[in-house]
């Protein structure tokens, strides 16, 4: 990693620690770090599962066991087990945890009004611009890839929404019975792999390899999805890399794709990460477009 691009994140974590009073023990003019006060925001008006919690925010369990005890000594939290299943725990607002929440969002809302106030217009619009942007950029660095057994239930969540999205936009509709097949144990090494890309711990994209036989050194790529939510962040150029990478690590020389006409992004994707189209090298149904690529 080149020194310059560290020192340079670096010297924005300072900035932006010290402007948004990070460096303070009481944030906000409250008797309480920024952390529990995060914490009392995520939680929110329903409550949440201390799991989910811990996943969205990144924090390490014990840690924010403290932190919810320490919300709970003040008397804004409190953290019930779930009747059926001890090992779930659920933490809700109090009445005084509520109103503690709506001041911290009336907060901060003044401290953002604050940081905005002394720019001009044309500055303020600029900087709302760029924190969106780095807002992007750092949730796509947040996204991790794996490979994942395809039997698994953020694999499944992946290729059940992957199906029904694509069933929604071709013209025919959609059934994986139909096309070249890609079945678990085809995605399951030696024979192929799944990769699942997850933010959060949630699963927000995949990709699968399908190797062929014994020394062919071709690869075919298959199941490439991305979650709405999460479009826009580069994961699909990075999930096709890894796939890429990986079917070299295997021995593979070449890779191959099949696509839809209806798919126009993937394919703009496709030609930009340098793959060639070719003549149809398979019977899928549901292509119009085949692509190569020679790793």
């Amino acid at each position: 990693m080149e020194r310059t691009l560290v020192e340079g994140v670096r010297r924005f974590n300072r900035t932006v620690t010290q402007r948004i009073g990070v460096l303070n023990d009481a944030y906000l003019s409250r008797n309480r770090p920024l952390g529990q006060a995060r914490v009392l925001w995520e939680i929110g008006e329903a409550g949440g599962e201390v799991r989910a919690l811990r996943e969205r925010l990144d924090l390490d369990s014990g840690y924010l066991s403290r932190l919810l005890r320490a919300l709970e000594a003040d008397g804004l939290v409190e953290v019930e087990a779930d009747g059926s299943d001890a090992r779930v725990r659920t933490a809700r607002l109090t009445a005084s945890g509520r109103a503690e929440r709506a001041y911290l969002n009336q907060a901060s809302d003044d401290l953002a009004a604050e940081i905005l106030a002394p720019l001009d217009p044309e500055q303020r619009e600029r900087l709302v611009t760029a924190m969106a942007d780095v807002e992007r950029l750092l949730t796509a660095s947040q996204v991790e890839i794996a490979v994942t057994d395809p039997r698994l239930p953020a694999a499944r969540h992946c290729l059940t929404t992957y199906f029904e999205e694509i069933a929604a936009r071709f013209e025919n509709g959609f059934d994986p019975a139909l096309g070249v097949s890609a079945s678990d144990a085809e995605l399951t090494m030696p024979a192929g792999m799944l990769l699942v890309a997850t933010l959060h711990g949630d699963p927000v994209g995949c990709g699968a390899l399908k190797f062929g036989p014994d020394g062919t050194a071709t690869a075919h790529i298959k199941r490439m999805w991305v979650d709405q939510n999460v479009r826009g962040l580069g994961l699909g150029r990075r999930l096709l890399a890894e796939l890429e990478a990986q079917a070299a690590r295997h021995g593979a020389r070449v890779v191959r794709l099949d696509t839809n006409k209806a798919l126009a992004e993937a394919i703009a994707m496709y030609r930009a990460a340098g793959y060639r189209e070719v003549d149809a090298f398979n019977e899928e149904t549901y292509a119009h477009h085949w692509f190569e690529k020679l790793l």
